[in-house]
């Protein structure tokens, strides 16, 4: 079926070539009044089309300068130019996030020390109750990837007091043509990806995009291999003279052989940490994580006025997992390794279906009061997910056999012979949200940005990873309502400063010890800062102080002896620091990001909490055009983080740099050559230490050929 896509992609770009071709003959023979005619129309759609601005996080179109909360944006080019093809390497190119790679097919991101629990695309998504991510998305689809921090109660809803990732689609242009890339890497991986946009009207009112990519990646890892193939479609023009509407499609299939489900045991019991190959893994050859997912969506704006407007979207999401893997654990001795034996294996497969359906609609405008202009969105919002999870039986002699001294190769645990359906789990959840947002012009340079988010949150069945719904008690509907308050101040015309409180709740899966489940957790999110635009509007630098305060958080006590259940207290967990970012042109030809986050985590006693969490990070991008030699533009990117450790599994990571490296030489208009080197200095580390740990990638280079069709 792949094979298939590719052919039609291709197929539809030549067609799309060929129409362009015919229409600029058309254009050329109907003279000079049909062409301005459509020129004319042409700008008019180029406002509503090209114009997208981001809604950051109060739902506001306002300039990132503006907003009273820290945003940091990962543009296309930084994506391409260092070769971030998947979302997770994309988000290692952002500032305060951080990325907690713990399995090869499963990964958890935080920031301000607790985990993001909500992703988004344009803007809409739902909460991720446990903040685990399966798979990732490919970049290719994106125009720009949007971190907010803090809590973002005012668009989500529910989540931590930690940030939202946005992920911004691609969209038509007004322009013909796109591109074609052929890429090679390491351990004989490559990849194809084409980009087309096609102008389907004369009068340019409508116009469509076409997003193809095919990835077959190898990997360090032993046995590890990844075959990613995405189609993603999109189309959007104007309806009378007053709407726009916009549908698009995207179908993902990811399969990866011999992953890793579970992490890597490197504590032994005599004291230590263990250190073994980059390329151990605890995967069998017979295992696989398969995923599929397709997104619809279809969105409507309407022109009520000159400054008002209706919006209505509708977003459909259905994925697919397959599974057949192996967990490698210790039986005899809980969490350390008496040498390098000791491990046995736990079979599993099982096949899942998780669908959300999400329906948004809003007003939105510009208003005069009091002699000044003032803006308002306010919408409703439903979203309803199911989850439904199938785990397959097999012979019980096929559990707890013991493996071979590791690291072991990837046959010497036999595929057990599997029997019907064992067990069933199934969940859902619904969220319905009011919410509105108004940006007040108190003075000419003083404005205040006042919301609210009231929610309602219904769950019936069990959850993905926790226990909601299967201790015997009925789940309890969550109802809570969510303040944002922020002032900013233009100290200059380049120089703003702005201070935001907001709050956000989660519903937790966690019961105390008499089996009723905890209150929701309370987020809080506090922050102060400077936002100041330099050389011409070219360099951007925020720094801004934070509080994000987790209330009532679920935390471990204890096994109740009566029944045998785990049961959790409410604790508060505090983050404190503070962040500083530069981003922007500092020249014609120079391009430069540098970010840098400082924080405290505490828990009620006061002490350090979830030291996995690096308590500093510095990020940085710098790339140039040589003077001497102008087709060839040189970048240097990275990432340092303190040292970080685990006290339950008694495992650390010390303080390390990752360095990339990327040279782009122009050949000529259309063509360009890249190359990349990732972990320029092949330093050896662990990716993560939250849930486990496994050792990241060593140096690898790849070759990426670009043509502008």
């Amino acid at each position: 079926m792949t094979r298939k896509l590719m052919l039609s992609a291709c197929a539809l770009a030549v067609c799309s070539l060929a129409a362009q071709a015919q229409a600029q003959a058309q254009t050329e023979d109907t003279g000079t009044q049909a062409t301005e005619a459509g020129t004319a129309e042409r700008i008019v759609v180029t406002a509503k089309r090209a114009h997208r601005v981001s809604k950051g996080a109060t739902g506001l179109p306002m300039e990132i300068k503006d907003t009273p909360q820290s945003i940091s944006t990962i543009e296309r080019q930084d994506i391409e130019d260092f070769g971030a093809t998947g979302s997770n390497a994309a988000l290692q190119l952002g500032t305060g996030i951080n990325i907690e790679q713990y399995e090869t097919n499963r990964v958890g991101f935080n920031a301000r020390g607790f985990d993001i629990q909500l992703t988004q695309i344009d803007g809409v998504g739902m909460s991720n109750d446990w903040g685990v991510v399966v798979g990732q998305q490919d970049s290719y689809l994106f125009e720009r990837i949007e971190l907010i921090r803090g809590a973002n109660g005012l668009l989500t809803g529910v989540g931590n007091a930690s940030g939202t990732i946005n992920y911004v689609r691609k969209r038509p242009t007004n322009e013909d043509g796109g591109e074609a890339n052929v890429t090679w890497g390491p351990q004989g991986s490559n990849r194809l990806a084409l980009d087309y946009n096609k102008v389907l009207t004369e009068d340019g009112s409508w116009a469509g995009r076409l997003v193809v990519a095919r990835e077959d990646k190898d990997s360090y890892l032993r046995g590890l291999r990844d075959l990613r193939s995405t189609v993603y479609g999109v189309v959007d023009g104007q309806i009378g003279e007053h709407g726009m509407l916009t549908f698009g499609f995207s179908h993902q299939r990811s399969n990866q052989d011999s992953p890793m489900w579970g992490s890597l045991t490197l504590n032994y019991a005599g004291g230590g940490q263990a250190e073994f190959d980059r390329s151990s893994s605890t995967s069998q050859d017979w295992t696989y994580w398969n995923t599929r997912s397709n997104n619809a969506f279809v969105e409507y704006r309407h022109e009520l006025a000159p400054d008002w407007e209706l919006k209505a979207t509708f977003n459909h999401r259905e994925t697919t997992e397959d599974t057949q893997l192996l967990y490698a654990y210790l039986k005899d001795y809980p969490g350390l390794l008496p040498d390098n034996t000791g491990l046995v294996g736990w079979p599993y497969k099982s096949h899942g279906t998780t669908t959300n359906n999400l329906f948004d609609l809003n007003l939105s405008g510009e208003f005069d009061a009091f002699g000044r202009r003032h803006s308002l969105i306010a919408g409703l919002s439903r979203s309803r997910q199911t989850s439904d999870v199938a785990a397959r039986g097999f012979d019980a002699s096929y559990q707890d056999l013991p493996l071979p001294a590791f690291p072991y190769r990837g046959d010497v645990y036999p595929e057990p012979e599997w029997t019907g359906v064992a067990s069933t789990t199934s969940g859902e959840q619904t969220l319905t949200r009011l919410y509105a947002a108004s940006r007040l012009a108190l003075t000419d340079r003083l404005k205040a940005i006042v919301g609210v988010n009231a929610i309602k949150l219904q769950r019936e069945g069990a959850s993905r990873y926790g226990n909601a719904g299967t201790n015997g008690v009925s789940y309890p509907d969550t109802k809570e309502t969510s303040p944002y308050v922020g002032f900013t101040y233009d100290i200059t015309p380049a120089v703003l400063g702005y201070v935001s409180y907001s709050t956000i709740f989660q519903n937790q899966d966690q019961s105390d010890y008499d089996n009723v489940y905890l209150d929701p957790m309370k987020g809080v999110n506090t922050e102060a800062g400077v936002k100041a635009e330099w050389l011409d509007r070219k360099l951007l630098t925020t720094f801004a102080v934070f509080t994000a305060e987790q209330k009532g958080l679920a935390t471990y006590a204890g096994i109740n002896p009566d029944t045998g259940n785990y049961w959790y207290t409410p604790e508060d967990v505090k983050s404190r620091g503070f962040e500083a970012e530069a981003t922007g042109r500092i020249g014609a030809d120079s391009r430069i990001t540098l970010g840098f986050t400082r924080l405290k985590l505490t828990g009620p006693d006061g002490h350090d909490t979830s030291l996995w969490v690096p308590r500093t990070t510095v990020n940085f991008r710098f790339d140039t055009r040589l003077a001497a030699l102008p087709q060839l533009r040189l970048g240097v990117g990275g990432r340092w983080q303190s040292d970080v450790s685990n006290a339950a599994q008694t495992m650390e990571q010390g303080a390390y740099l990752l360095a990339n490296a990327f040279a782009a030489y122009e050949w000529n208009e259309r063509t360009t050559l890249r190359l990349n080197v990732d972990n320029v200095t092949d330093k050896k580390y662990i990716g993560g230490l939250s849930n486990g740990a496994i050792y990241g990638a060593p140096r690898q280079v790849s070759l990426t050929l670009n043509y502008k069709l």
